[in-house]
C-alpha cells in the first residue's frame, strides 16, 4: 500500500469512528472538566509547563505508572514500543544501546536527564547510549519528535527525549527492590526519599550483575558469554522557599564494566574484548517568579563527565591488539524567562552557552601495522539565544512559533525557527494540527581534530521537517486516536572524501506516518496501540546506497500494550512489538555487503502483586515466543527469559 493511500484510509478511519462516537461523547468548551480530562501537562515542548492538549507537537509520555507496570530495569527497554523510535542492540546487557527518532541517525536526537544535555562529547557522532540508564528515581518520560533546535540547540534534528527525576514527598520512604532471573541477573536498589518543611530529597543506589550471553550471535558459531556490571548513583535535591523559588541539585554518577565481542557474525567471539565507563553529571537549578508571578525565571549549570575505556587483544580469529581511551567533559549554562501576557500569550526568552571538551587516544596494531589517532585537549564553545511565543485564541485556536540564533566557534551561525498550530473543534473533540521546524548538529570535536579524519572548516548538519495531524478524542469513552503525516530532508550529513577527510557531503529524507490508539476501558483495563509506517532514502552524490533505504530502519512498526489492574492489589502487563524487515550491512567483510534482517515479533509479559501494604511481588517474561531476531547484523538478543523479584517500601 503506498503512503498516500495509507494516509487516506487513516483519515477515512478517523473520520468513521469520530461520526460513529462523536455524539455520544460530544463536549462543549466550557465543560472543562471533561476537556482536561485526558490532558497531560508537559514542559518539553516549549520549556513551561502546557497542556497537550494545546500543543501540536507530537509527542508522547511514559509516566510513574507506566514504568512501575512494565518491571523494566531500563530505560531504553520502556522506548522500544513507542511510536516513530527506533533502537539497535549489540548484544546483552550492557552493550551500545541506540535509539533514533522518524527515520534520523541516532546522533539525531538530544537526550535529557534533569535538564542536562547527555550526548556524549567523545563520540564521532555525539550519540547517548542508553545501556546503563536505569529507571530508578524516574517519574516521568516525555518523547518530542520532529527538529526541535529552536529550544535544544545542536544535535535536535529528529527530536528530543527528556527525563525527569522524581521529587521526594511526604514522610521519609526507604525502598528496597530486588530481582534475579535469566542469564544469571540480578538488580538490587536501595532508595531514600522524602520532604522535611521545604527541604525534599530522592536518593538512590543501584547494582546491575549480568553473566549474559555471547554478543556476537551464538548461530554463527560463536558461545563465549559476555558479562556486565554496573554501579549508579542518583539523587535529586529541593528546598523550596516559597510557592515562587526553589533551589535544586541532581546529581548522577555511573560506572559500569562490560565484555564486547568484534563486528559480529562467524568468528566474532573475543574473550579480551573488555569495556568500561564512568560518567558524573551534576546540575544546580534556580527558580524564582516575580511581578505577582508574571515572569518566571530559571537558571541553571550543568557538568557533563563521561570516560570510555576499550581495549582488546590477539586471538585465534582475530590478531589485531587495540587500546583506546575518550574523555569528554560538557559545562552549560542556561537562562530561561517566561512572561505571562495579557490575552493568553506567554513569551519565552532563553539563552545558553555550551563549552564541549575532549581528549582521545587510539592505538590499532594490525597485520598492516601500528595505526595510532591521538586528539589532544580540544575545546568546542556554542552560545545560543532564543525565543518563542504561545499563543490562544478563543480556547480553541493554539500556535506555538519561535526563533533560534546559534553562535559556534568553528562553522559559525545557524538560525533555526519552529511554528506549530493546533485548531480545537470541541463540538466533535476534534483537533487538527501542523508543524514546521529546522534543525542543526554542530560537527563533534572528532570530525573537526582527528588527524586522520578531521576536517576544521566542517559546516553544520542541517534538517528541515514538517508533519500534519488529526487527534480524535471521545471524552465520555476515554478514547484517544491520532495521525500524523511527517517528512525530514536532512542535508550536509557529514560523510569523506577519497581521503577518508571528513566533509559535508550526505543527504538522506524520511517520511511517513504515526497512529495511535489510547482507550480507557474500565478503571482497571487500559489498551494502547500504535503503528508507524516508515519511508527513508539515501540521497547522497556518490554512495554506494544513494536511492536505497536507510540502515536499520523498519518500514512498518506495530506495537500493543495492555495493563490490567485486578484484586484492587494487581496489575498484568502485556506488549507486543512487531518490527517489519529491514536492511542493514555485513561489516566483518571488506567491502561491508548489503544484508536484509527478518521482521520479528516480541511477546512480553509483566505482573505485580501488592501481597502486603509494604511488600509488592514481581514477575516478567520477556520474548515469551522465543524469538530468534537480530537488531544489528551478526549481534544476538535475548531469548525467552524470565525474572522475578520483590519491592519493599518502609515508611
Amino acid at each position: 500500500m503506498g503512503i498516500l493511500k495509507r494516509v487516506l484510509f487513516i483519515c477515512t478511519f478517523m473520520t468513521f469512528v469520530s461520526q460513529s462516537f462523536g455524539q455520544s461523547g460530544t463536549i462543549t468548551k466550557s465543560d472543562t472538566s471533561g476537556v482536561y480530562r485526558l490532558s497531560d501537562v508537559v514542559i518539553t515542548a516549549t520549556k513551561s509547563n502546557t497542556s497537550t492538549l494545546e500543543l501540536a507537537n507530537s509527542i508522547t509520555i511514559i509516566d510513574s505508572a507506566d514504568i512501575s507496570n512494565s518491571n523494566k530495569i531500563n530505560v531504553f527497554e520502556l522506548l522500544k514500543s513507542e511510536y516513530g523510535v527506533n533502537y539497535t542492540t549489540q548484544g546483552p546487557v550492557g552493550t551500545l544501546a541506540n535509539i533514533s527518532i522518524r527515520g534520523g541517525d541516532v546522533g539525531n536526537t538530544v537526550v535529557m536527564i534533569d535538564g542536562i544535555k547527555m550526548n556524549m562529547t567523545s563520540d564521532p557522532a555525539n550519540v547517548y547510549d542508553f545501556a546503563n540508564l536505569t529507571v530508578e528515581s524516574i517519574e516521568r518520560i516525555e518523547i518530542l519528535r520532529g527538529p526541535q533546535s529552536m529550544l535544544y540547540g545542536s544535535d535536535a534534528l529528529s527530536g528530543v527525549v527528556n527525563i525527569i527525576s522524581k521529587k521526594g514527598n511526604g514522610q521519609p520512604q526507604v525502598n528496597l527492590f530486588a530481582e534475579g532471573g535469566s542469564y544469571n541477573t540480578f538488580k538490587g536498589t536501595l532508595g531514600v526519599s522524602g520532604s522535611e518543611k521545604a527541604f525534599n530529597y530522592n536518593l538512590s543506589f543501584g547494582r546491575t550483575r549480568s553473566e549474559g550471553f555471547s554478543a556476537a550471535s551464538e548461530k554463527y558459531g560463536n558461545i563465549e558469554k559476555d558479562s556486565y556490571e554496573g554501579n549508579n548513583f542518583v539523587s535529586r535535591l529541593g528546598f523550596d522557599f516559597n510557592d515562587d523559588s526553589f533551589l535544586d541539585l541532581f546529581l548522577r554518577f555511573t560506572k559500569s564494566d562490560a565484555d564486547y565481542d568484534q563486528n559480529g557474525g562467524k568468528e566474532g567471539d573475543d574473550p579480551t574484548y573488555k569495556y568500561n565507563q564512568e560518567e558524573f553529571v551534576t546540575r544546580a537549578e534556580a527558580g524564582f517568579k516575580t511581578i505577582n508571578g508574571l515572569w518566571d525565571q530559571r537558571v541553571g549549570l550543568s557538568f557533563y563527565k563521561n570516560i570510555r575505556n576499550y581495549k582488546y587483544d590477539s586471538t585465534l580469529y582475530n590478531p589485531d591488539i587495540s587500546r583506546s581511551l575518550y574523555d569528554g567533559k560538557r559545562f552549560k549554562l542556561d537562562w530561561v524567562n517566561t512572561f505571562n501576557l495579557p490575552l493568553n500569550n506567554f513569551l519565552t526568552f532563553g539563552f545558553d552557552a555550551e563549552l564541549d571538551q575532549s581528549t582521545s587516544q587510539f592505538y590499532l596494531l594490525s597485520s598492516f601495522g601500528p595505526f595510532e589517532s591521538v586528539i589532544p585537549k580540544s575545546n568546542v564553545s556554542i552560545v545560543g539565544i532564543y525565543l518563542q511565543d504561545q499563543i490562544k485564541f478563543d480556547n480553541r485556536i493554539f500556535a506555538t512559533g519561535g526563533i533560534r540564533y546559534d553562535k559556534h566557534e568553528k562553522f559559525g551561525s545557524a538560525f533555526t525557527f519552529r511554528f506549530a498550530p493546533a485548531y480545537i473543534i470541541w463540538a466533535t473533540g476534534t483537533k487538527l494540527k501542523a508543524t514546521v521546524g529546522t534543525g542543526f548538529k554542530a560537527p563533534s570535536i572528532f570530525y573537526l581534530y582527528d588527524p586522520f579524519f578531521g576536517n576544521d572548516s566542517l559546516k553544520s548538519e542541517r534538517s528541515f521537517g514538517w508533519d500534519v495531524g488529526i487527534e480524535q478524542f471521545f471524552w465520555s469513552k476515554g478514547i484517544t486516536i491520532g495521525a500524523t503525516y511527517f517528512n525530514n530532508r536532512y542535508t550536509d550529513l557529514i560523510g569523506t572524501d577519497e581521503n577518508f577527510k571528513a566533509i559535508n557531503i550526505n543527504e538522506a529524507v524520511t517520511g511517513g506516518i504515526e497512529f495511535f490508539l489510547n482507550t480507557i476501558v474500565t478503571d482497571e483495563l487500559q489498551i494502547k496501540i500504535n503503528y508507524t509506517y516508515l519511508q527513508t532514502e539515501d540521497k547522497g552524490e556518490g554512495s554506494v546506497d544513494k536511492g536505497m533505504q536507510l540502515l536499520r530502519r523498519p518500514r512498518n512498526k506495530a506495537a500493543l500494550i495492555t495493563s490490567y489492574n485486578f484484586l484492587e492489589r494487581a496489575n498484568v502487563t502485556f506488549e507486543f512489538i512487531y518490527n517489519d524487515i529491514r536492511d542493514d550491512k555485513n561489516f566483518s567483510t571488506f567491502p561491508a555487503t548489503r544484508v536484509t534482517l527478518p521482521s520479528y515479533t516480541l511477546l512480553n509479559i509483566a505482573a505485580q502483586f501488592e501481597a502486603l501494604n509494604w511488600l509488592t511481588v514481581t514477575g516478567r517474561v520477556d520474548n515469551l515466543l522465543n524469538t530468534d531476531y537480530e537488531d544489528i547484523y551478526g549481534y544476538a538478543t535475548p531469548g525467552l527469559s524470565g525474572y522475578a523479584g520483590v519491592k519493599i517500601n518502609f515508611q
